[in-house]
């Protein structure tokens, strides 16, 4: 199969792509570990990716506040923004594009990582939900420790955290970024205010689902109205329920939210899929709906085949892919699947979330030439 589609370019709201690749946004934890800065390891990971179109990077924190997992990258400090310009310079001279994806874990964190209670739209505990850190362990791996209760955010909080997303778009431009995706799924903080189950104020920011997509509609205005919709990009998922996320009323809300983000411009919508082997398929009625209701670029992630990903783009359900277990061991991955050649497989587990060198992480082979 020749895959036609995913190499077609596409002109992603005045931003050229030479393909239809994405390389999705995947937490790796190699940013020093005190500062939480890029380095030019990372730099060199996602400069050896550039065979994608387009790279979002992994899940960046707004804040100290924002943070959940150790060794995690931030964009709210002058070296971390010097830091990510080793990243977009790199990724430039090798002829793709980068965003940035801008986070904020809200309940998904512990005092262990950043010293901090959580904060969140209420004080409901996550259930059954843990965080990584790193304690000396011999092996290096990453230790699971349980999330804690969080705090429920006063209007000051809610007030702070939309502006630590506004500066964090700002010093993402700064740092050299095409532009920014906001983090609206996987149980973070935005997806807790979208969900009845997280939810459960009673102000302006709960209750209806016009209150619960509130917050989401306020941090896009404000990152829009800082660096422009069309450097805007949002990413939800409306079909994954870890972290005791399942609430009943989510597609409408996030239909809802399509809506009017719709109204904003911004200039894309990333569905989050579930990616485990026996995870849900989102249903195609629903991809009809959101494909009249948001008029821009729509993308689609989560362990799709390349068969899916054309049947996708040619049904014009969708306009870009994608992907991240195969990006990861393979950072040429369009130019393998192009040739039929066989691709690496993960070479050690352990190298997944952490490692201070480039083992499982820029190891990887190229195919030779």
């Amino acid at each position: 199969m020749s895959y036609s589609k995913l190499y077609e370019p596409y002109n992603m709201n005045g931003i050229s792509l030479e393909n239809r690749f994405l390389m999705a946004p995947m937490t790796r934890s190699r940013a020093d570990e005190y500062g939480e800065v890029p380095n030019a390891l990372m730099a060199k990971y996602y400069g050896q990716r550039t065979s994608a179109g387009i790279i979002i990077t992994e899940a960046t924190q707004v804040s100290k506040q924002g943070m959940g997992y150790a060794r995690t990258p931030g964009i709210f400090t002058k070296e971390q923004i010097e830091g990510w310009k080793l990243t977009t310079d790199e990724v430039h001279k090798k002829g793709s594009k980068i965003f940035l994806q801008l986070w904020h874990v809200g309940r998904v964190g512990s005092s262990k990582v950043n010293g901090l209670q959580p904060i969140a739209p209420s004080a409901k505990i996550a259930k059954d939900t843990q965080v990584y850190i790193f304690d000396g362990a011999s092996n290096g791996d990453a230790t699971f420790v349980p999330v804690e209760e969080p705090r429920a955010m006063t209007q000051t909080d809610i007030d702070q955290a939309i502006e630590e997303f506004r500066i964090g778009a700002k010093n993402a431009i700064e740092a050299g970024f095409e532009g920014v995706e906001i983090h609206g799924g996987n149980g973070y903080l935005i997806d807790e205010f979208l969900r009845s189950n997280s939810n459960i104020r009673t102000d302006k920011y709960g209750g209806s689902k016009e209150n619960r997509t509130r917050f989401l509609l306020e941090v896009t205005e404000a990152v829009a109205n800082e660096i422009g919709a069309e450097r805007t990009g949002v990413r939800i998922a409306p079909f994954i329920k870890f972290k005791d996320m399942d609430d009943p009323e989510i597609l409408d809300t996030i239909m809802m939210a399509a809506r009017e983000l719709n109204k904003i411009g911004i200039t894309y919508l990333h569905l989050s899929e579930a990616d485990w082997d026996d995870s849900p398929q989102i249903p195609t009625d629903f991809r009809v709906e959101l494909r009249k209701t948001f008029k821009h670029t729509i993308i689609a992630t989560g362990n799709k085949t390349p068969e899916e990903a054309e049947r996708l783009l040619g049904d014009n359900l969708v306009d870009l892919i994608g992907f991240g277990r195969n990006f990861l061991t393979n950072p040429d991955y369009p130019q393998r699947l192009k040739m039929g050649a066989p691709l690496n497989e993960i070479s050690d587990t352990h190298t997944l979330f952490g490692g201070g060198d480039a083992r499982g992480y820029t190891d990887y082979p190229f195919l030779k030439n």
